[in-house]
């Protein structure tokens, strides 16, 4: 039998939804960033790559406002294919989704530490029931 303990003080969840959708809204503007480099260096923005690049700045908007839903970091990692993908438009495109494909990662590691230090009865103010 396991040993329970009682909630942590805090509700870390509150603030690891805060660190994913601030993470997100820091994607969205390098993203953004990526049109004029597009138009400058890659021949320019056409209906496609603008159309492309539009469509995966606005899901990561949208996203942003929902990271208290369930599955929200896997739906995170996932769009990094997305951003990813970007780098038939440009290079630089990929290399922005390859680092903040890092980042998520890093955000998912942090995630199941806290949860295994939750159930652990690790975490400031959990005692033993």
């Amino acid at each position: 039998m396991t040993e329970q303990f009682t909630a942590p003080a805090t509700d870390p969840w509150k603030g690891f939804r805060g660190v994913m959708a601030g993470t997100l809204i820091l994607e969205v503007i390098v993203v953004a960033l990526a049109f004029p480099v597009v138009a400058r260096l890659a021949g320019g923005v056409t209906w496609a790559s603008g159309l492309y690049l539009g469509i995966v700045t606005l899901i990561l908007l949208l996203l942003s406002g929902r990271q208290g839903k369930p599955r929200a970091l896997e739906i995170n990692l996932v769009m990094q294919v997305f951003v990813i993908a970007g780098g038939l438009i440009h290079w630089s495109i990929a290399v922005v989704g390859v680092v903040f494909l890092c980042v998520w990662l890093y955000i998912a590691y942090i995630k199941r530490d806290v949860a295994k230090r939750i159930e652990q009865g690790r975490l400031p103010g959990q005692q033993p029931l």
